[in-house]
């Protein structure tokens, strides 16, 4: 089967609905994405034509979506285009939705903090534990419980070279 990847950027425009179904759980919603140009004329943008499409996400990935994403938000939803049928009583009606692979928030329309899950131990089903005496909520860093990459310790990581380093932060700190 060919299926028709895309990417849309837009916005929800509806509160996130998660359902249960015998294939396991879904959650819908809609969003809305709307071209624009630049019109040298009037020297601004111009709104072109707006896609109005229905997105699913199934499983884990729609857990996430509803406890992350609300209405008005704005999102980059990434996964195959569907048409699916159906009989009504004025007849045969059909729809496009997006099947969603990833949905991620715009970050050229703001800023978020990521929180990764706890790692399950799939062969038990259980989360991993914590160290004994560990308290996550307790920690003065906290980014301190997000899993690295690297192993060695900070000992291992290189200093930075780059002529552009500065001492000032990339983002002015809110008062």
């Amino acid at each position: 089967m060919n299926d028709t990847p895309l990417h849309v950027v837009g916005n929800v425009v509806d509160v996130p609905r998660q359902n249960r179904t015998s294939n396991g759980s879904v959650t819908n919603f809609r969003m809305a994405s709307t071209s624009r140009r630049w019109d040298e004329e009037t020297k601004g943008f111009i709104d072109g034509a707006t896609l109005w499409i229905d997105v699913a996400c199934w499983n884990e990935l729609g857990g996430n979506v509803a406890r992350s994403v609300t209405k008005g938000d704005p999102v980059v939803v990434v996964g195959n285009l569907l048409t699916e049928s159906w009989e009504s009583e004025t007849g045969r009606r059909s729809a496009n939705r997006i099947k969603a692979i990833a949905v991620g928030l715009n970050l050229a329309r703001g800023w978020s903090d990521f929180t990764r899950p706890p790692r399950v131990d799939r062969s038990a089903g259980l989360a991993s534990p914590q160290e004994p005496g560990e308290d996550a909520s307790s920690t003065e860093d906290p980014y301190a419980h997000r899993p690295t990459d690297y192993t060695g310790g900070s000992e291992t990581l290189h200093s930075t070279d780059s002529e552009v380093t500065s001492e000032e932060p990339a983002v002015p700190a809110l008062t």
